[in-house]
């Protein structure tokens, strides 16, 4: 066993006492803060989520605040997507790229009003980046981090409990919608978001001090469906293919090859931030693409933390960049970041550790 230091550099969340008190076991670094990945059983966390409804606390998602005259400018010039017919009340999500169409994040972008908008982060420093941008070109907006934190409600029982909480209106909420709201005085913002496919919603506390109040106040509610603590299932999360920034990308990846071309509109204005060289990419076409890998064994491998070889007839093809044991499966899987010439049904060597592991290329999501 080991402690973390306490520092400057590593915030604690406004739910972090209350995620002790549940028993929270493991935390890992996200955005300079905490965030927690385990209560101390993996399986049981994982079924709640896919049968009922679990809760999490993800304040590490950052927000970047862009707010004056110009804020509506400069989204658009970090985002290589159309944000023209975007309204208020509408959330986008939007790869953001650097000058060379390398995807740098893949916030949740939220219209709050004509002047005001959040960019709910992945891990990396976008406020430094927007900051850089907005000063270069002299625009009329300020670059914040705001005290916004927040609270997931994830699985097919997460309507229910926060339609208890704040009325059937968010049962009409389309995905990435979201709308202002107060519960025992504690203002909050409720999206329909969530990095599950299990459904649920997202929300934003807007007052730090009230952390552990909103966390008692959704736990209360959620009792009579089963609610518990949880975070973002790993598990889950690769069976739905979805992709984490970061861990699914390395210093080259452009959307393209992780599967987010269908967010990248190629006529946005000229001053898009890489969308010369994304228009680039989207005419050669890019050299690697995303696919999942189902490895041979019926027996779930230890968890490991860096990127793995794939070699197809004795050449490295790409990398597995993750791998995780699907209790539905009942199969070790991952995503491969592979040659494009690589195609489903391949079958392909996986160098994890000192012997090698066969595996079957296939197409995400695996469910």
């Amino acid at each position: 066993m080991f402690s973390i230091t306490p520092s400057s550099r590593l915030r604690t969340s406004p739910f972090f006492e209350a995620t002790v008190a549940e028993g929270v076991c493991a935390m890992t670094t996200y955005n300079l803060m905490l965030m927690p990945t385990s209560y101390g059983n993996p399986e049981e966390e994982y079924w709640r989520l896919i049968n009922g409804v679990s809760m999490w606390d993800v304040a590490v998602e950052r927000q970047v605040q862009l707010k004056g005259p110009d804020a509506g400018r400069l989204a658009q010039i970090l985002a290589p997507r159309d944000l023209s017919r975007c309204k208020v009340g509408q959330g986008k999500y939007v790869p953001l790229c650097n000058h060379r169409g390398v995807l740098i994040n893949d916030p949740i972008l939220l219209k709050r009003a004509d002047d005001l908008y959040w960019l709910s982060i992945a891990d990396s420093n976008i406020w430094f980046w927007a900051e850089a941008i907005a000063r270069e070109r002299g625009l009329r907006v300020e670059i914040s981090e705001p005290d916004v934190s927040p609270l997931a409600v994830q699985g097919p029982k997460a309507e229910a409990v926060v339609a208890s909480i704040f009325g059937d209106w968010v049962r009409e909420l389309k995905y990435f919608w979201f709308r202002e709201a107060a519960v025992s005085g504690i203002p909050v913002v409720v999206a329909r978001s969530g990095w599950s496919k299990q459904g649920g919603f997202e929300i934003y506390l807007m007052d730090g001090s009230r952390g552990t109040a909103l966390w008692n106040i959704v736990k209360e509610a959620g009792q009579a469906h089963g609610i518990g603590p949880g975070n973002p299932n790993w598990c889950e999360r690769v069976e739905s293919g979805l992709v984490a920034y970061g861990g699914d990308t390395d210093g080259e990846t452009n959307p393209f090859e992780v599967r987010m071309g269908r967010y990248v509109d190629l006529d946005v204005p000229d001053d898009t931030i890489g969308i010369g060289a994304l228009r680039r990419i989207a005419s050669e076409g890019p050299r690697r693409h995303q696919l999942g890998v189902v490895l041979d064994g019926a027996e779930p491998f230890a968890t490991g933390f860096s990127w793995s070889d794939i070699e197809k007839d004795g050449r490295k093809i790409g990398d597995l960049t993750n791998c995780t044991w699907s209790y539905r499966m009942r199969r070790n899987i991952g995503f491969a970041l592979v040659a494009t010439a690589a195609r489903p049904g391949d079958e392909v060597l996986v160098r994890r550790g000192a012997v090698p592991v066969k595996g079957t290329l296939c197409e995400l999501p695996f469910l």
